[in-house]
């Protein structure tokens, strides 16, 4: 689990955030009018992670399974985020 999801063509890295172990939050800077917001989690362990985005107001549940790498991709269409954002993961402790 050492790669990060892949960006397709002409999708521009908004923020990342390391492998970490248990909750972890990440910001990115805001959008451009017709962006759209794709969020990708990778994880690993067994436990669900919730993961909800700031100040869009998306939530959604990722469930991670022990010994397999699972990841989701989730689009948003937003009309242009005017202000900086957080994306949070809620995770138990042996999801990584």
């Amino acid at each position: 689990m050492r790669k990060p999801p892949e960006l397709d063509a002409g999708e521009t890295l908004a923020g990342r955030q390391k492998a970490t172990t248990g909750n972890a939050e990440v910001g990115f800077a805001r959008g451009k009018k017709g962006d759209a917001l794709v969020v990708a989690v990778r994880c690993q362990g067994a436990g669900t992670v919730k993961v909800a985005v700031r100040p869009v107001h998306v939530s959604f549940p990722l469930e991670c399974l022990a010994g397999k790498v699972s990841t989701i991709y989730n689009q948003v269409a937003v009309s242009g985020v005017n202000r900086d954002g957080t994306v949070s993961v809620e995770a138990p402790p042996a999801v990584r």
